[in-house]
């Protein structure tokens, strides 16, 4: 008479987990949490440099179609919203403070999402040209992206 018995082998189990953890490591590899996270990083520097664009340009359009009169022909650092002028200046960074006195044109300046900018500043830069076209960008942009509007 012989025994019946139920069960996986050894052997079974071993092939089992090893194919479990080669999926598991396929899968990790695609999705790629890191370039995941420089993506949506990026995305957002994108937003906020369309964000800082737009408002210059709708200052330039109530005064006039004149600049704030702090941006340079220096691809500059903004200051921080809410910072003294005269750190600004000294810290060789540009001051748009106006953009978000009474929140005519931001409730706030936005800040790069991975930071690592001047202790003053947002880590976007901003300069003009010769012949008045503003160019706002992110310099701390990842994966080898240029992260600039010109407008």
């Amino acid at each position: 008479m012989q025994k019946n018995q139920k069960g996986f082998t050894l052997l079974e189990v071993l092939l089992v987990v090893a194919i479990i953890a080669i999926l598991a490591g396929i899968v990790i590899l695609a999705i790629n949490p890191n370039k995941q996270l420089a993506d949506s990083r990026n995305a957002q520097r994108k937003a906020d440099v369309n964000t800082i664009m737009n408002a210059v340009y709708q200052y330039s359009i109530d005064n006039n179609g004149n600049l704030p009169e702090t941006i340079t022909g220096t691809d500059t650092e903004i200051c921080i919203a809410g910072t003294s002028t005269s750190t600004c200046t000294t810290s060789s960074l540009i001051n748009l403070n106006h953009l978000v006195w009474s929140e005519t044109y931001l409730v706030g300046l936005p800040i790069d999402p991975s930071g690592g900018c001047d202790t003053n500043g947002i880590c976007y830069e901003i300069s003009t040209s010769t012949n008045g076209r503003v160019t706002v960008s992110a310099p701390n942009a990842e994966q080898d992206q240029t992260i600039s509007v010109t407008r």
